[in-house]
């Protein structure tokens, strides 16, 4: 038996992820999963039927390495609806198997080895495993909550993050966990540093479209972003199929290129009769679009009400389906202890934030909720809350 590690030394720290853990853990314990992100209900009957029809058509083969021409151009007519973008589905559009492989597909395109990635604390969890299988090197700047609710940064540690060695920035917005919606004047700074430094930005838009307390701009807008921005989003968010794996990343096509490189020795091509099916949806009336938002405004309000009244300090998120909440109040223990008992506490789960900083000091108080749910399981899960903790 050999004396060396299996895992390789550039994954060491990157096990099974949170999410795969906790649910498992709610199915064991029967809790109520409001910790692992995906929708209790599926999204809208035509999509379902248009991708129903394409199986029966036989579209059930490889499809285009890019992906299909038809997805590719209801892409751009998306980003042209809703941000003015001007796009050529022929080379600045690529389909990939969800955000997460185009996430790594750039990462691998686009880095060296040594490079360094420029993102912020907490990160979502793949980030930091792309960026380490790109044999690049992560440094983050910390997102921290201020004292009218909201998460923000300190201007002068972003600066200094960046380097001569920086080749990527990579940023969420809406922010995935903490709820951050990046104002104007955060992406402003963000394109001059960018620009200044001569970066890539890697932006992940998959909440574009939930967003409760300012508006979405994408970095990409800003004079120029777009020759140097991949805007990175999917369907598994915006439709409510996260099993369909189905995403695409856009921006120029020099830098498209590079990407499509690496994704095409990643799966190389998914989906094919999901395909049509999300062209479908991209098409919906802007009615769709708008109602997401609303609706899971209504959520969050929901379930924020709830988690107030179980007395946890609840960070109310500006965007996306997760709720951000203080346990300081309610316990002594550290997030991810707090959260491996939260199922025998009180029936429920949730994911300790703490997994998603880099930084060890940052996120030990807190844990994400997701309320990407139905009323009644939102309300019974806030009242088992309540009554292990109010």
């Amino acid at each position: 038996m050999s004396r060396r590690p299996y895992l390789a030394s550039r994954l060491q720290g990157f096990g099974t992820t949170i999410f795969a853990e906790m649910s498992a853990l709610a199915a064991q314990t029967g809790a109520l999963n409001l910790g692992q992100g995906y929708p209790d209900a599926d999204g809208p009957d035509e999509v379902k039927q248009a991708a129903i029809d394409a199986i029966f058509a036989g579209v059930n083969q490889y499809s285009p390495g890019p992906g299909t021409m038809d997805l590719r151009k209801a892409v751009a007519e998306h980003q042209r609806r809703f941000y003015d973008f001007d796009l050529d589905p022929n080379d600045e559009v690529l389909v990939t198997a969800g955000a997460t492989e185009a996430l790594a597909a750039s990462f691998l395109g686009l880095c060296e080895t040594g490079d360094e990635v420029v993102a912020f604390d907490p990160t979502y969890d793949s980030y930091g495993a792309g960026i380490a299988m790109a044999g690049a090197v992560l440094k983050t700047v910390p997102l921290l909550p201020q004292s009218d609710g909201t998460f923000g940064f300190d201007d002068d540690e972003l600066r200094r993050a960046f380097s001569p060695k920086t080749r990527l920035l990579m940023l969420n917005t809406p922010h995935n966990p903490t709820g951050k919606v990046f104002t104007p004047s955060e992406l402003q700074l963000l394109a001059e540093l960018c620009q200044e430094h001569d970066v890539i930005a890697i932006v992940d838009e998959v909440y574009e479209h939930m967003v409760f307390s300012g508006t979405h701009v994408p970095l990409a807008c800003l004079p120029g972003m777009f020759e140097r921005t991949v805007t990175i989003s999917s369907a598994g968010k915006t439709f409510s199929f996260t099993g369909w794996k189905v995403g695409w990343a856009t921006g120029p096509a020099p830098i498209l290129s590079a990407i499509r490189t690496a994704k095409q020795f990643l799966t190389f091509v998914n989906g094919a009769p999901f395909q049509p099916a999300v062209a479908v949806g991209l098409r919906l009336p802007n009615d769709y679009f708008n109602s997401l938002g609303v609706e899971m405004e209504a959520k969050k309000t929901l379930l924020c009400e709830k988690l107030d009244k179980a007395g946890f300090d609840v960070l109310e998120p500006e965007g996306t389906y997760f709720a951000t909440a203080d346990i300081s109040p309610v316990s002594k223990k550290k997030s991810v202890e707090f959260c491996m008992a939260l199922p025998e506490e009180a029936g429920v789960v949730a994911v300790p934030c703490s997994v998603f900083y880099q930084d060890e000091r940052m996120g030990d108080h807190h844990i994400r909720f997701c309320f990407a749910k139905s009323d009644a399981f939102l309300a019974e899960a806030g009242d088992r809350l309540i009554a292990a903790y109010g």
